[in-house]
């Protein structure tokens, strides 16, 4: 046996308020030019965001009207929660893409016939059998927390809470990678000052860590630590400055598998960082869903400017009963990893990226994202069948 531990930030939290700013500006793009080249970062303190970065767009976005109306939407429209919308300083620092690396990714232009990788760059993809959701279960709950708390923040089912949190949840697994049981669970949110530590700890248990938490999961009472610092009212970018891009693993599978090179957010799906780490998602959850394992990790990397992946690798962890070769086999007869082949079969030119930014970018509930389709599952267990029919 043995623990595991994933965290979850809420979308009031610094790192992640840029993440949300900077997909919210990529979707702005896209929704008046779909084949706007963006890589858009920001950086988030005390009164002050800067965004920076590269667009390349035939589009009109007014850049501080978005940046303001997003940080109202999170919930910071007061100093003293950390950052007002309407008074905060925007600064704005963005210029075009380079012009050698739109050589390699624009199609007939150049040297180059077809769309090539954004960048050089290894990506990975996952799914596995632990949830309905075909994701680890412990990101899936420490998601579930944040946004639990979110929600009673915003519908003042608990008033006084601010809109930075985080969660972290441990999962005690059995030597087959099964989880038994929730080990331990830690929940820190920012709260009004006028309220006691008591009162967060009696409420947080009752209305968010005891709805979220199946009982199940809980035959015997884990370790529980909410606020264990004991206060938590300087918070958002008052208490810590945030960065696009800081929270990949949150992100992604909750560290359970590598992470690629990159980050997802404010880049348009040209870059592979974001384009083939959802295409990897949606390999790998077909893959499981069509019984042809019940776990595989799958890594993808690219060249710049080159079409074709320079590597496809799989790890089934011994889950599945046809090789690592004829599983390619299946793999590339049903999905293409070209940069245009992703970007058209997923539809990743329509503005649908301010939502991946809080909660996770995989397996969620709330929302429909295209790479989390199972719209491959059929053609996957009818290539498996002829396979093995041909073996």
């Amino acid at each position: 046996m043995f623990l595991f531990t994933s965290e979850s930030v809420s979308e009031g939290h610094p790192d992640k308020i840029c993440d949300q700013l900077s997909d919210t500006l990529l979707d702005a793009f896209l929704a008046k030019d779909p084949q706007s080249r963006v890589a858009v970062e920001c950086f988030i303190t005390t009164g002050l965001v800067v965004v920076g970065g590269e667009v390349t767009t035939n589009a009109q976005v007014d850049v501080q009207d978005i940046v303001r109306k997003k940080i109202e939407a999170i919930g910071y429209t007061n100093p003293d929660v950390g950052l007002d919308a309407k008074s905060c300083a925007v600064l704005v620092v963005l210029n075009r893409q380079s012009p050698d690396i739109a050589q390699g990714v624009n199609e007939n232009d150049g040297a180059f016939k077809e769309q090539g990788a954004g960048d050089q760059g290894l990506t990975f993809g996952y799914a596995c059998n632990q949830t309905d959701a075909y994701m680890p279960l412990p990101i899936m709950l420490s998601h579930q927390l944040v946004f639990a708390i979110a929600q009673a923040r915003k519908n003042n089912v608990l008033s006084y809470l601010r809109p930075d949190s985080k969660a972290q949840v441990t999962v005690e697994y059995n030597d087959a990678r099964q989880p038994i049981r929730v080990s331990t669970v830690v929940v820190s949110t920012q709260h009004h000052p006028s309220v006691s530590h008591e009162k967060i700890q009696e409420d947080i248990q009752a209305h968010i860590i005891n709805k979220v938490i199946p009982s199940e999961l809980m035959p015997e009472p884990p370790t529980i630590y909410i606020n264990p610092t004991g206060r938590f009212v300087v918070g958002g970018p008052q208490g810590d400055a945030g960065l696009t891009g800081r929270k990949i693993i949150v992100d992604t599978y909750g560290g359970w598998i590598p992470h690629g090179g990159g980050a997802f957010s404010g880049k348009d799906p040209s870059k592979i960082d974001r384009s083939a780490a959802y295409m990897g998602r949606y390999v790998a959850k077909n893959c499981v869903a069509a019984g042809l394992c019940d776990e595989m990790e799958i890594q993808i990397a690219y060249a710049i400017g080159v079409a074709a992946p320079v590597s496809i690798k799989l790890n089934t962890f011994g889950t599945s009963e046809l090789s690592n070769d004829d599983l390619l086999k299946i793999i590339n007869e049903a999905f293409g990893f070209k940069p245009k082949e992703i970007i058209e079969s997923l539809n990743l030119l329509q503005p649908i990226y301010e939502k991946t930014a809080a909660y996770g970018h995989f397996g969620r509930s709330d929302v429909e994202f295209p790479w989390e389709s199972l719209n491959k599952v059929q053609q996957l267990k009818e290539c498996r069948q002829t396979l093995l029919a041909s073996a």
